[in-house]
């Protein structure tokens, strides 16, 4: 017999509790308790749950593991983000800001991958017009694409059983409902007990499932953080809406690595992938103006390149600001202190701030030296040689330390033309100047050491 209880659950971590709390007692965040009423079954015994349960208890040397099986999307990016490919029978979740290119990217994965496979796209926010509309306009014209139209979770979790297509696509998992659960579409509890039954799905009838994310103001996955936790893959879709470029980053990948990146670009047809995101990163770049410098990150497997801009200039205000776009505030106030009492060059009385173009993050310390000349460029009004690049870890003491990959990064910027490179001096004990003709390497000790050779 079903029983109707009412419980108040917090929007952003899922704490549940029988009273309502002004501030969520395991998150902090405050008025996030919503009230919801939740239908729950009397307990069965175990003994009886078992007999019921189409559930198998299988021995570990049985279970055959030789081949994994991945879908190839068609999307070279796309596969190298899930790690080779869509694996049969996962549950990936993919997230973005509104207009990113969510929706846009699966349907152009449906009509690649629908030329070999079975594909069932289902939608809880546009018509089936509307879909044909935007299909039309991406140029995906395969017949074979079925669309479904529904919000109900169980109704396309039985289709889903019956049909057995290949993939299923779901835009979006905050548009879905189990007519059980008496809250409303996208609370917290739909969203939690919609994604178990897609998980279920997936994993008992071995298809391959897609959920559409959405994220909230803080540009976190809007819904409860369990959800990151039930699905095998956690994609973001990252970059500016007024820019062309799109990165998708993955979060989460219980079936390869969490450091690839894959870089696209939204033009009027739709998401294109950038075969040579270095050299895009990098294009239309200002010469011969001070405050701007090159240096090359490693995402994942690969180096990509990345243009460092700093502007230091004499501010109008009590406190002079520190802004950063791409890079982490902590870490660049760490550097203007670094660069004041370890090299001399003050910025007490100097507004600061640090942007790295075309959407990219520098998260890794390679970066520092590249934002630490950046400023003092702008500081000094010397300009970088445009065919220079840069990069090494800054210490405490005003030291540069070593980097790792680096003879991988030094082929980077070769290959795309850089006559001078900058490295720690460290990095060039384990270098042969003999494999690199084309580019001069010059090895520094400290930050003035490498502003001196950048700027000769």
């Amino acid at each position: 017999m079903a029983k109707t209880k009412t419980v108040f659950i917090c929007n952003q971590c899922g704490y549940e509790s029988a009273k309502w709390y002004g501030k969520c007692p395991t998150c902090g965040e405050w008025d996030s308790l919503n009230e919801e009423q939740i239908i729950t079954e009397t307990n069965k015994s175990a003994k009886n749950k078992l007999t019921h349960s189409s559930g198998r208890v299988l021995s570990l040397s049985k279970i055959d593991s030789s081949s994994e099986m991945r879908y190839d999307t068609g999307m070279g990016e796309l596969n190298r983000v899930l790690g080779g490919g869509l694996v049969k029978g996962s549950l990936v979740l993919l997230c973005g800001d509104p207009g990113i290119g969510k929706s846009t990217i699966l349907l152009q994965i449906c009509e690649l991958l629908s030329k070999k496979l079975s594909v069932l796209y289902v939608s809880g926010e546009e018509s089936a017009y509307q879909i044909k509309m935007r299909a039309k306009r991406l140029g995906v014209t395969n017949d074979d694409l079925a669309i479904m139209c529904e919000t109900d979770a169980e109704i396309i979790c039985e289709y889903i059983r019956t049909e057995k297509p290949d993939i299923v696509m779901i835009d979006s998992v905050q548009t879905m409902s189990i007519s059980d659960v008496s809250s409303t579409a996208g609370s917290v509890t739909q969203v939690r007990e919609c994604t178990n039954l897609f998980m279920r799905t997936a994993k008992n009838n071995d298809i391959s499932i897609i959920l559409v994310g959405h994220v909230n103001k803080d540009g976190n996955i809007a819904g409860p953080k369990v959800l990151e936790h039930i699905v095998d893959t956690v994609l973001y879709f990252e970059g500016e809406r007024n820019l062309s470029y799109r990165i998708l980053r993955a979060a989460k990948n219980r079936f390869g690595s969490t450091n690839e990146i894959g870089v696209f670009e939204m033009t009027n047809k739709g998401l294109q992938e950038v075969e040579s995101p270095s050299l895009a990163m990098i294009s239309g770049r200002p010469l011969n103006v001070s405050g701007t410098c090159v240096t090359c990150l490693i995402e994942g497997s690969r180096p990509i390149l990345a243009e460092v801009q700093g502007l230091a200039t004499a501010s109008g205000f009590g406190n002079p600001r520190r802004m950063a776009a791409g890079f982490d505030y902590n870490r660049m106030a760490m550097l203007i202190a670094i660069l004041e009492k370890r090299a001399g060059y003050f910025f007490s009385n100097m507004d600061c701030y640090v942007n790295i173009v075309g959407g990219l993050r520098a998260d890794e310390p390679a970066s520092d030296l590249a934002v630490a000349l950046s400023i003092i460029s702008s500081l000094k009004d010397a300009v970088i040689d445009s065919s220079t690049i840069v990069f090494g870890e800054i210490g405490l003491a005003g030291e540069i330390r070593t980097v790792n990959n680096c003879e991988q990064r030094i082929r980077e910027c070769e290959r795309l033309g850089f006559k001078k490179c900058i490295i720690p001096r460290q990095n060039i004990k384990n270098l042969s100047k003999n494999d690199f003709k084309d580019i001069e390497i010059i090895g520094v000790r400290n930050v003035r050491e490498a502003f001196e050779s950048a700027v000769e």
